[in-house]
């Protein structure tokens, strides 16, 4: 609602199917009545995908954002009764979906669906016209059914039209005007010019189109998806009413691509099977009169592209073979290049917002998702897997979004591992050591269009010099999928030697400028004003305190700064925010440069770093010249060179930067001064272990704008009595004070073996009460760690189970972090004797005793604090708050909670951010 004196925005929304009306309907209920709704077909129906949707909605979603839009769209539908709360059911025909199905069932209780895996019999008991001999097992979710889409959207419109909503139907828009930057209203071929301050694209996918009229480029294909309806089936007459009524459960036979519902006593079939079959929404008709048979997005059916479906639907469901094909089309929706919805404002103009390839499962929870950031700029639900900018511009040519989009249509159905790549395309983006990394043989996996070293088969001969005590156990088929035990040499190595690890993926970019220092510091929860050298790792947050992103920013110069940060919605956002604060004071401009392309970045760690370096650079690299969380401008074999002494590894060493045409040069240099020190190349696989040892958080995964600071224990990173203040400060200002009600937990699995991938809902006296973000083996340790969301009544010593493939696994929850609790090897002096490590510069001899030193120490420690806790509430021992007990820092993420209280209550910290 508009602030007082100020009338309520003028929002102009787009499409009026399912999406556009919901999203009128969410505004409605927040205030907002200056809504007009620009419809280019008939009210009555519209048709796009929601006029011919078949309304299946299964809620379970490996994403948690999606199943919770998913949750909120059957409790409004219910509200309306539009919805048949039938219950879903999924059957298992292979050995692998059985073991799929048990996933889906963890997802179902991480994120809070009930659900249950049933026999074949209980199968048939829900559903008894399957063949029994073909099924293997199923999922079960009693509260799935069918969104009856076409007529909520009608008592959507009926109730918004009497809130004061305006309805413009058989309404071309032709153009979005702007000015200034931002929207002032949209142009139709039939009512001229509507003023507008937010303008809502729902407009399926035509908004690809709709994008294109402010230069937006909508990553979204349209593809057609082929549906059919049989004649009568003689066993389901008379169960339902006619036409479309239905008893049986909502149906999914995902190892064929299909799925069913009852359309009375016929029988709808879709079907994923089929190849891809892209169209233009610009060359669809657009028609004055539509029906079920004549609507734009209905194509005509292609029977030979059904023919397997069919045979196959007889064979599950044999009462079929009393039944023909009496009708079919070619449906078309619209599909992402990684299957996900588009939501969020135009990074190009201000007030333009898209709610764009959202099936009727998720349509009202992303339409209050989108009102509540238009009313208080801040959605309830994490938008990460959705947000509209999450794409790299490689990602937006249209060749990507093609190809990527048609992979996912094929492949919505499949089981997919977790890191499941990308068939193509690939080798889109790599680094200046691309070629290096082919030549010791590195295994990637595509992120952000980048290839990314998982691990390299160049260390594979290393496999037979580690240490017993690092070598990992066997790992079941799932998670052993995409890893290798190379990994664990690369870790022994980085911790024992040194290792180089490729970090030009990591995006970052330069903001410079009279107004830098102004917008960093009213954007970071952290101080970045200091002097010239100084590196903050700091928090962006909301309004409400929740994390938006966690970066590092670095003062290179007096107004320069390099951050790095986690993708494009945090370019985005800095973009956005730079404008806002010129408009204000056109003195305090700035200037944001994406570097990630032009630039390239090694990661130099472990024990014998500062040999590697020393041989090479006759500037200062030791603790004397570059101390922890500062920077310097330097040389390395003669490539200039800005190095940070940062470590995601929780090894001594640096971040170092240079142009991307310097970047072999170096890489060459420091790989052959490095030689005489066993010095390997590590992948991702091994660089994950590692960080999770040092209890590092991930954002996106262990942490999102759904967790504050203080549960999510980076509660180091702020400085509520910063001068000037930052955004989200006062709502933390109150959240400090009080004991939170969910922690963001370490635990590591009792039988030392069993490696869980994450996603795993996390059991406590026998009731799911978290779930979990991160987990990899940790291999100092030589015990699987996994990171989880539990309640703050779960305290550390207590038993927890992970629930992973049905099967329960015991974990205890444990101090973190687990590898140099006090940071004495991470912040230490490096070793700096010239002589190389014994055991042929395998490094084990002398790096082995470091570690297992380091190890011992923080057993010894965590021991301490869980015998003082055990039976205390909360971590409290003695009356001491915070975990400590007798002078026994608990220490989080590499920090005393000491200074976490001190920065929570405003004072100084004593412990450089890390």
């Amino acid at each position: 609602m508009g602030s007082i004196g100020t009338p309520a925005p003028r929002v102009v929304i787009i499409g009026a199917g399912i999406v556009g009306t919901n999203v009128a309907d969410e505004l409605i209920q927040r205030g907002w009545t200056n809504i007009t709704v620009v419809e280019q077909g008939p009210l009555d129906l519209p048709g796009g995908s929601t006029s011919h949707a078949p309304g299946l909605v299964f809620q379970t979603n490996p994403s948690k954002t999606m199943t919770t839009f998913a949750k909120y769209t059957v409790e409004k539908l219910l509200g309306l009764d539009c919805f048949s709360q039938v219950g879903g059911l999924e059957v298992a025909t292979t050995p692998e979906r059985l073991e799929e199905i048990k996933r889906k069932h963890g997802y179902a209780q991480s994120w809070g669906v009930e659900s249950s895996l049933i026999s074949p019999q209980e199968c048939v008991d829900l559903y008894p016209h399957l063949n029994k001999d073909r099924i293997l097992g199923g999922f079960h979710i009693p509260s799935d059914g069918l969104a009856l889409a076409a007529r909520a959207t009608q008592l959507l419109i009926e109730r918004t039209r009497q809130a004061g909503v305006t309805y413009l139907d058989r309404t071309t828009v032709t153009g979005i005007e702007r000015a200034g930057g931002r929207v002032t209203g949209v142009t139709t071929n039939t009512h001229g010019s509507l003023p507008a301050d937010i303008v809502c694209s729902c407009a399926g996918f035509w908004g690809v189109e709709i994008g294109a009229m402010i230069d937006l480029k909508v990553p979204l294909l349209p593809l057609a998806h082929q549906y059919v309806k049989t004649s009568p089936v003689p066993a389901f007459a008379g169960k339902n009413a006619q036409p479309n009524g239905a008893h049986l459960p909502i149906l999914r036979h995902q190892d064929q691509d299909l799925y069913y519902r009852e359309h009375g006593d016929r029988v709808g079939i879709g079907y994923y099977g089929h190849k891809p079959m892209p169209v233009v929404a610009s060359t669809l008709p657009v028609l004055g009169h539509t029906d079920d048979k004549n609507m734009p997005s209905r194509l005509d059916f292609t029977a030979e592209d059904f023919a397997p479906a069919w045979a196959e639907s007889q064979a599950l469901i044999p009462a079929l073979k009393e039944a023909e094909i009496e009708d079919g089309f070619n449906g078309i929706f619209s599909f992402t290049p990684d299957g996900g919805t588009l939501l969020g404002e135009a990074p190009n103009v201000d007030g333009f917002w898209v709610a764009e390839a959202v099936w009727v499962t998720h349509s009202s929870g992303v339409a209050r998702a989108l009102a509540e950031l238009l009313t208080t700029a801040r959605s309830s639900v994490d938008l990460a897997d959705c947000a509209l900018s999450r794409f790299e511009d490689v990602q937006l040519t249209q060749s990507y979004i093609h190809e990527t989009s048609k992979q996912n249509f094929v492949e919505v159905y499949d089981i997919l591992h977790p890191l499941e790549q990308k068939i193509s395309p690939r080798n889109v983006r790599v680094s200046p050591f691309y070629a290096r990394q082919l030549e010791q043989g590195a295994v990637f996996l595509e992120g952000g269009a980048w290839e990314r070293p998982h691990w390299y088969e160049s260390n594979k001969s290393l496999l037979q010099e580690l240490p017993k005590e690092w070598t990992p156990p066997a790992r079941d088929a799932w998670s052993a999928k995409y890893w290798s035990p190379i990994a664990a040499v690369e870790a022994w190595k980085t911790r024992t030697s040194v290792a180089v690890y490729d970090m030009t993926p990591l995006r970052r970019f330069e903001v410079s400028g009279p107004g830098a220092v102004d917008l960093l510091s009213r954007l970071c929860t952290g101080t970045v004003s200091r002097k010239a050298g100084a590196v903050t790792y700091t928090l962006l947050l909301d309004e409400a305190g929740g994390v938006k992103s966690d970066i590092t920013v670095a003062r290179v110069e007096e107004e320069l700064f390099q951050t790095g940060v986690n993708g494009p919605v945090d370019l985005v956002y800095f973009q956005a925010e730079a404008r806002k604060q010129r408009k204000i004071n056109p003195d305090k401009w700035i200037h944001i440069r994406d570097i990630t392309g032009g630039t390239c970045c090694i990661g130099l760690w472990g024990p014998y770093a500062y040999n590697v370096v020393s041989a090479l650079s006759s500037d200062d690299f030791t603790n004397k010249g570059i101390t922890y969380f500062r920077l310097k401008k330097a040389s390395i074999a003669g490539v200039p060179v800005v190095a940070m002494r940062l470590s995601y590894v929780g090894e001594p060493g640096w971040e170092i930067y240079t142009t991307a045409d310097n970047g072999l040069r170096l890489w060459d240099a420091i790989w052959k001064a490095g030689e005489q020190y066993g010095i390997i190349a590590g992948g991702r696989s091994a660089f994950n272990s590692l960080r999770l040892e040092k209890g590092y958080r991930s954002w996106g995964t262990d942490m999102t704008t759904e967790h504050d600071p203080f549960e999510a224990g980076v509660g180091f990173a702020v400085k509520l009595d910063k001068k000037g203040g930052f955004i989200g400060q006062r709502a933390l200002e109150s959240k400090s004070q009080q004991e939170p009600s969910r922690r963001l937990r370490c635990l590591t699995i009792d039988d030392g073996k069993s490696v869980v991938l994450g996603k795993e809902p996390v059991f406590h006296n026998g009731k799911a009460k978290g779930y979990v973000t991160s987990a990899a083996y940790g291999y100092s340790i030589g015990k699987p760690i996994a990171y989880a969301w539990l309640p703050s009544d779960v305290a550390e010593g207590d038993a927890v189970e992970i629930e992973y493939f049905s099967r329960r696994v015991k974990a205890t929850v444990t101090p973190e972090p687990i590898f140099d609790p006090k940071m004495d090897r991470l912040r230490g002096d490096f070793i700096t004797s010239q002589s190389k490590p014994a055991a042929q510069a395998n490094g084990h001899a002398n790096g082995d005793g470091v570690v297992k030193k380091v190890i011992n120490k923080a057993e010894e420690v965590a021991g301490k604090i869980t015998s003082k806790v055990n039976g205390t509430p909360n971590g409290t021992a003695n009356g001491t708050p915070n975990g400590i007990a007798n002078g026994d820092a608990h220490y989080v993420n590499g920090f005393s909670t000491k200074t976490e209280q001190s920065l929570r209550n405003g004072t100084e910290a004593t412990v450089t951010a890390g």
